[in-house]
């Protein structure tokens, strides 16, 4: 097979969807591996690293859609993108489809063939594909929420850990998934004081063996999150249903009675976020102001550490993408019911049952689409 690998051209992406390691191992199994000119290079993957790994380097993106069977990415193809795909071919990168109805309508317009990362599950439960960009974020938003409570981003002009003779920031993480349990470790970690909600009691069991009395577990209701983030000078969401977009779980009303000068890092923003009051920014103006809190709701927050980003999703990602360059999609997912999960869309259907669900498709089965 011909794969493709595209310079991601999403406002500061600087991801590439195959490192050089990946590279040779398709390269290795007789594939012919595309990349775009300096896909790389701006987190020190020169050109020279993928030819010595057995690519070839091509001057576009327009050349790599035109010849790749299969195009591997980080981030949901941008229009332009979209535009380039052919019936057939195969697109395998994160696409949060669920609060995205443009990007649904071109995808299944395209007749390409489309496995997003974030819905392909594991072997031990979970999101394995998600779950190392969910830890990079998750690590990431108590660093933008700590820097954001600084005066001269805005905020509060508060130090998350105190010092001696001053109390710490406050710091509420809503949902104890990975994201959660990686903003945890951070903010513990900086002196703050944590107050986490989850749905889970038995998750929250397991956090506080683990923390003890350093966090404050509390069940999540209307009225245990509505107390904790009037009281929180950072709130970070994380909280995830799989394929669909994120419940609002933190009304516009709430977000008038914060503190002025408090801050919210929305890491569910790729799903459509779990405040009202969200919407998606950039890495270029990252954040916005509603009732005088601050919001940092940046869709792509691993692109800022794109290197350490990069590795970690292709310890991920290179075991399906092989698969799929070996044995043809069709095979490839009749072989491996977790990789089927990944499909969202297929010849013009939706066959991802939350996203069909949320965007009024007909949901048609991935199962129907195998023959």
């Amino acid at each position: 097979m011909i794969v493709g690998v595209p310079k991601e051209i999403k406002n500061h992406e600087y991801r590439v969807g195959l490192t050089p390691p990946s590279v040779r191992e398709l390269t290795s199994r007789g594939h012919t591996v595309l990349v775009q000119k300096d896909a790389g290079s701006a987190i020190g993957l020169d050109d020279s690293q993928y030819v010595a790994a057995g690519a070839q380097i091509v001057d576009t993106a327009q050349e790599i859609f035109q010849r790749a069977g299969m195009i591997v990415k980080v981030k949901e193809p941008q229009p332009v993108e979209c535009a380039m795909l052919r019936p057939d071919q195969i697109l395998y990168t994160y696409l949060h489809l669920a609060p995205d109805p443009e990007q649904t309508k071109a995808l299944a317009a395209s007749g390409a063939i489309c496995i997003a990362y974030e819905t392909i599950t594991g072997a031990g439960g979970g999101l394995p594909l998600l779950a190392p960009m969910s830890e990079v974020a998750g690590r990431m938003s108590i660093q933008a929420g700590a820097a954001h409570l600084e005066k001269s981003k805005g905020g509060m002009g508060l130090l998350l850990g105190g010092v001696p003779g001053v109390a710490p920031g406050h710091v509420v993480i809503i949902g104890a998934g990975v994201v959660g349990t990686n903003a945890l470790q951070m903010a513990v970690g900086t002196g703050a004081r944590v107050t986490v909600l989850d749905k889970s009691v038995d998750r929250l069991r397991q956090l506080d063996l683990v923390y003890g009395n350093r966090i404050t577990t509390l069940y999540s209701n209307a009225q245990s999150i509505e107390e904790s983030v009037l009281a929180a000078d950072l709130v970070i969401g994380g909280v995830l249903v799989p394929g669909a977009a994120a419940p609002k779980l933190v009304t516009r009303e709430m977000v008038s009675k914060m503190k002025k000068g408090a801050v919210i890092v929305d890491v569910a923003i790729d799903q459509g976020g779990c405040f009202e009051t969200s919407h998606a920014t950039t890495h270029a103006e990252p954040t916005f102001v509603v009732d005088g809190v601050i919001h940092y709701c940046v869709a792509n927050m691993p692109g800022a550490v794109a290197r350490t980003s990069t590795f970690a999703l292709n310890n991920a990602t290179i075991v399906h993408a092989v698969a799929l360059a070996e044995k043809g999609w069709q095979q490839a997912l009749k072989d491996n019911a977790h990789l089927k999960n990944g499909l969202n869309v297929c010849k013009g259907k939706v066959t991802y049952e939350a996203v069909a669900k949320d965007l009024g498709y007909d949901y048609v089965p991935a199962d129907a689409m195998l023959g």
